[in-house]
């Protein structure tokens, strides 16, 4: 057999998109960090993670975007929100928890939650969090088949939980409508490339442990993530280790519902036993900082979880509480409230923190096959960051620039499942102009209704 002339090239691969000369934070499971980096995408995945002269020696591109002095990172993952509730953005603020649930937005979220309010904030969140680098979110809240629409359109990937709770919902007056809307979605959004159903129950104060139960068993019929609030506050511990002789962890694992697909939002309040449950379990926590902050409910004890082996993301919680959905700002609040909180400069370093809002939020939400690194085969959810910023010089550790000095304002481009939704900043599948005038009459009714009921916070 004639011998292979080693001066014949091999042929190249075709690819859609080659982000070339960039500075590329790979997140996958040897933290590569690749200087002249580059990044080959086709349909939907990745082909290609390593330098610039490898890949363009590798691959024939439709189109190249040159990446100098730009950071391309995965999609970053906010693993607990409400999107909806963008529309109650500062409606009510500096109050605690209880009162800022059932005397405020309760009362309000009864008036204003329909379809129409409920498309116009998905619409919103999902502008905000695209410009701030989030390319995945999990969700909870109501008439979620409206929010699959608007997620599906603006190209977005999204878990959408239908919340299931004891008093009536605005969309379900009994939990069994609750639970038979929820059927209607995992049949109809079924095999979607960005929705994904899961299932939510509000919170075990609040879900009777039936109801809990029936939850759970749905999600782990069709293999769905399970989401519920848990330990959020001082008074939710109280309250159910008085009715049951329980802390809230130990409540939900004597109803045998702690699992891998178990998102657990907040995680507060834990004892030793609480964590040790949460951890052995392989329970995925959803850590909500400055939400936790703002609201006067503590931090959640999240270095000790890493340490028995919890799955941990970080989530903003929904803009009613927040009150904004940008996880650059969240990571930073991560790594500070938890140095403060311990005494400890060590604890939550950079790495780690960039890691939970990456590939930690990726394994929560049982999707870290698939998203959560910059790793051939996974799918093509990316960010290309302005590195031509004041703020961004010098750098010596990469992390410690995206945690303490890096901004979501600074996201240029993002990508998912392979198509590009942001560019230059510009927001390339939402009108988002339109919108502000819709919620701004939006917000003048809350207003005026908030004012007949006599709960507008004065503070």
């Amino acid at each position: 057999m004639k011998p292979r002339d080693t001066d014949t090239p091999f042929p190249m691969t075709p690819a859609d998109l080659l982000i070339e000369n960039a500075l590329v934070v790979t997140m996958d499971k040897d933290f590569r960090v690749i200087e002249n980096g580059a990044v080959a995408v086709g349909g939907n995945r990745l082909l290609g993670v390593g330098t610039t002269r490898d890949l363009k020696e590798q691959f024939r591109p439709e189109r190249c975007i040159d990446g100098r002095r730009k950071l391309v990172l995965p999609g970053l993952v906010n693993t607990h929100t409400h999107s909806p509730m963008t529309i109650y953005r500062g409606f009510a603020d500096d109050i605690p928890l209880r009162e800022w649930l059932y005397d405020h937005i309760f009362p309000i979220e009864a008036i204003f939650t329909d379809p129409e309010n409920v498309r116009a904030g998905t619409r919103l969140a999902i502008a905000e969090m695209l410009l701030s680098g989030t390319t995945t979110f999990n969700d909870m809240y109501y008439y979620v088949d409206e929010m699959a629409r608007v997620v599906a359109q603006s190209g977005m990937r999204a878990v959408l939980n239908e919340t299931i709770i004891d008093s009536p919902a605005p969309n379900s007056p009994t939990p069994a409508e609750g639970l038979a809307i929820a059927n209607g979605l995992i049949e109809n959004w079924n095999g979607h490339p960005l929705v994904t159903i899961g299932i939510g129950a509000h919170a075990p104060y609040s879900v009777a442990a039936d109801l809990v139960r029936q939850t759970k068993a749905l999600a782990d019929r069709h293999h769905l993530p399970f989401n519920i609030h848990v330990a959020e506050t001082r008074w939710e511990f109280e309250k159910i280790l008085r009715q049951h002789g329980a802390t809230p962890v130990q409540y939900l694992h004597g109803l045998d519902v702690l699992s891998p697909n178990m998102v657990a939002a907040h995680c507060v309040h834990l004892t030793e036993e609480d964590i040790g449950l949460l951890g052995t379990h392989g329970v995925g926590i959803a850590h909500n900082p400055q939400c936790n902050m703002k609201l006067g409910n503590g931090i959640a004890p999240i270095p000790q979880l890493l340490k028995m082996g919890a799955k941990v993301g970080i989530g903003t919680d929904g803009a009613a509480s927040n009150n904004d959905l940008d996880m650059f700002d969240e990571m930073r609040s991560a790594a500070l409230s938890h140095k403060l909180s311990s005494g400890d400069p060590t604890v939550m370093d950079a790495r780690s923190v960039v890691e939970a809002a990456t590939m930690g939020g990726a394994r929560v939400l049982g999707m870290d096959g698939q998203i959560g690194s910059l790793t051939v085969g996974k799918k093509a959810d990316l960010i290309v960051l302005d590195m031509d910023k004041p703020h961004a010089f010098p750098f010596y550790n990469i992390y410690s620039l995206i945690v303490y000095s890096l901004r979501g304002s600074d996201v240029d481009s993002v990508m998912v499942d392979g198509r590009m939704l942001v560019e230059g900043r510009k927001l390339l599948t939402l009108d988002i102009e339109r919108l502000y005038d819709k919620l701004g009459r939006i917000a003048r009714q809350i207003k005026k209704e908030a004012g007949k009921l006599g709960i507008v916070n004065h503070h």
